[in-house]
């Protein structure tokens, strides 16, 4: 039986936008990528590879659906390779610094990604009140 709350999980996820649907994967690998961090520094090796694979598996997505009929795709997918590169040799090597630095690069893509929506609602006129995500 499926209880309220993974309900209602998976009801925003079923109708999202494909914009805010980018956003939780981003959102997601950062709090994968922060929970296999944790994990690491515990030495709880088996929940940091899980958590991290997880994170790399984010990735690989991104990796795999992007337009490259688009320029921007094209600067994405090398740097969607490192980190993905960053997250598997932090995994095998247990090295936070390299996970730190596949965290840094997210982080900056999911900023990016956000300030990309906010200026999309606002040339729509759905500016700050409308609605929207961002």
């Amino acid at each position: 039986m499926v209880n309220a709350a993974e309900a209602y999980k998976r009801n925003q996820v079923l109708n999202a936008p494909p914009e805010q649907l980018t956003l939780m994967l981003y959102n997601g690998c950062l709090k994968f990528i922060d929970e296999g961090t944790k994990a690491v520094e515990e030495k709880k090796y088996e929940d940091a590879n899980t958590f991290l694979q997880k994170a790399q598996r984010i990735i690989s997505e991104f990796r795999l659906t992007l337009n490259m009929d688009y320029e921007i795709s094209h600067q994405l997918l090398p740097l969607y390779n490192y980190v993905y590169d960053r997250l598997v040799e932090g995994n095998l090597k247990s090295d936070v610094s390299k996970i730190t630095e596949a965290r840094d690069i997210v982080k900056e893509l999911r900023d990016a990604w956000v300030g990309a929506m906010k200026k999309a609602r606002e040339e729509k006129g759905l500016g700050k009140g409308g609605r929207g995500y961002a």
